[in-house]
C-alpha cells in the first residue's frame, strides 16, 4: 500500500549533495560548518554528505581554517579536475576555442585563424581549434565531456541547416552536422553566438538576476538575445534575434534582404554605417580595414572626444540604436536592456546615456540600459557556460 516513495532517501541526499556542490561552485571553498548552516543540514549530515562526495571524487580538501578562535576546520572545494567541458566560438576569420575545467576555471585556449573561403575544411578546422584548446590545457579530447559551439545565425532544428549567416562558408552543408558528430567523441551543441553572449552576461554579468531582457550586439554584425522567463527565446526557426533585418525608420526598404545581406537596421547602425556617418559629418580620419575594426576605432574617439562632430557622431549613433530598439522594447517590454560587442563597448557611459536618453522618447516602457560586463571573449565565455551546465547536471547527479 502507500508509504514512502521508494528511492526518496537516495533522492533527498541528492537534493543535499547538488545543494552543497551549488554551494561550493559560489563560494569556492567552505567548511563543513558553514555548509552546514548554509543548507539548513546537521553537522552529522553535513559531514555525511562530504565524505560522501569525496568519495566519489567530487571534492577534495584544500587546507584548514587559520586566523579565528577555536580549533581550525578543514575547507572543502570542488575537484576541478573531475570533468571539463568546451566552447567555440565561430566567425569567418578565425575559430576561438577554449577549455573549462568544472568549476568554470579556463584552462586551456587556442586560436586558429580561418581566412579565405575554402569551405571543404570546416570540419578539420573545428577539429584542429578544439585540439588546439585541449592540449593547452594539458588533456586528450576525450576528456572532454561537451562542446558548444557558437555561430553567427543559427541551425533550424527542423532542417539542421545554418540560417542567416550567408557569410559563413562551409556552414550550410546539409550534412555539416553529421559530419561533426563523426569526427567529435563528445556531444555537440550549436547556438546563435549573440545568444551565447547573453548567458554569459546571464551567468556572469550585467544581467545576473535578471529573467526578462534584451541583448544587442553590435560587432561583425548587429542581432539581439531575447531572454524571457529566464530562457533564451529562439524563435521558431532559430531566427529570433536576427534584427539586423529589422526594417526602420531612416533606410530604404530592401526586399529579399538574406539575399541582398543589406537594408535594415543594420544599415542604419551597424559597424557599415559608422565610416558613412563619419564622412558625413567631415571626418576626415576614418581610418581603413574591417568594418567592425573601423567603426570600435571611431566610437572609441568619439567617445574620448566628446564634442564637435566625434560628438555628433556618437549622437547619430546613439539615435541610430535607439531606433531599433524602440521597436523591440515596444514588442517585448523587456527591464532590461544589455548593450555589448565591441563597437559598443568602444562608446562607454557617453554612448549609453545617450542611448538611454533617446530611448526614453521613443519608447512607451523604459527599460534600463546597461553595458556588458564580460568583455573578454563574451561569446565563447557563453558557450562554456553553456556546456558547463549540462555537464555539471550529469557529473553532479549523485542519485544514479
Amino acid at each position: 500500500m502507500a508509504g514512502t516513495t521508494p528511492g526518496t532517501p537516495r533522492v533527498l541526499r541528492a537534493m543535499n549533495d547538488r545543494a552543497a556542490l551549488d554551494l561550493l561552485l559560489e563560494h569556492g571553498t567552505l567548511s563543513r560548518t558553514r555548509i552546514g548552516k548554509l543548507t539548513g543540514l546537521s553537522k552529522p549530515t553535513a559531514s555525511q554528505l562530504l565524505a560522501r562526495l569525496e568519495a566519489a571524487g567530487l571534492v577534495v580538501v584544500t587546507g584548514t581554517t587559520e586566523g579565528r578562535p577555536g580549533p581550525s576546520a578543514q575547507l572543502y572545494a570542488i575537484n576541478g579536475g573531475v570533468a571539463h567541458a568546451a566552447g567555440l566560438d565561430v566567425t569567418p576569420e578565425r575559430i576561438r576555442a577554449a577549455v573549462a575545467d568544472i568549476t568554470g576555471a579556463t584552462v586551456g585556449e587556442f586560436e586558429l585563424p580561418t581566412p579565405g573561403r575554402r569551405a571543404d575544411r570546416v570540419v578539420r578546422q573545428v577539429t584542429d581549434a578544439l585540439e588546439g584548446a585541449v592540449k593547452a590545457a594539458g588533456l586528450t579530447r576525450t576528456d572532454v565531456h561537451r562542446l558548444v559551439i557558437g555561430t553567427p545565425g543559427a541551425f533550424d532544428p527542423s532542417t539542421g541547416r545554418l540560417r542567416y549567416a550567408s557569410h559563413l562558408p562551409g556552414w550550410h552543408s546539409p550534412t555539416l552536422l553529421d559530419e561533426l558528430a563523426a569526427a567529435l567523441p563528445m556531444p555537440v551543441e550549436y547556438e546563435n553566438d549573440v545568444n551565447l553572449a547573453a548567458v554569459a552576461e546571464q551567468r556572469l554579468g550585467a544581467a545576473h538576476g535578471h529573467d526578462n531582457f534584451v541583448l544587442l550586439w553590435n560587432e561583425e554584425g548587429l542581432g539581439a538575445a531575447v531572454v524571457i522567463g529566464g530562457r533564451l527565446h529562439r524563435g521558431f526557426t532559430g531566427g529570433a534575434g536576427e534584427v539586423g533585418f529589422l526594417p526602420v525608420p531612416g533606410t530604404p526598404l530592401v526586399r529579399q534582404v538574406t539575399k541582398a545581406n543589406s537594408g535594415g537596421f543594420q544599415e542604419l547602425a551597424g559597424a557599415q554605417a559608422l565610416p558613412r556617418l563619419a564622412r558625413e559629418l567631415g571626418l576626415d580620419d576614418v581610418g581603413s580595414g574591417p568594418h567592425a575594426e573601423v567603426a570600435t576605432a571611431l566610437v572609441a574617439r568619439a567617445a574620448e572626444n566628446d564634442s564637435g562632430p566625434y560628438g555628433e557622431l556618437l549622437d547619430a549613433f546613439a539615435t541610430g540604436l535607439a531606433t531599433g530598439l524602440a521597436s523591440m522594447v515596444a514588442v517585448l517590454d523587456p527591464e532590461l536592456v544589455v548593450l555589448s560587442g565591441e563597437v559598443i563597448a568602444a562608446g562607454g557611459e557617453p554612448l549609453r546615456t545617450r542611448v538611454q536618453a533617446e530611448l526614453t522618447e521613443l519608447a512607451a516602457s523604459r527599460p534600463r540600459l546597461v553595458l556588458g560586463a564580460v568583455r573578454r571573449h563574451p561569446v565563447l565565455r557563453g558557450a562554456l557556460e553553456s556546456a558547463l551546465a549540462t555537464t555539471r547536471d550529469e557529473v553532479f547527479d549523485t542519485s544514479r
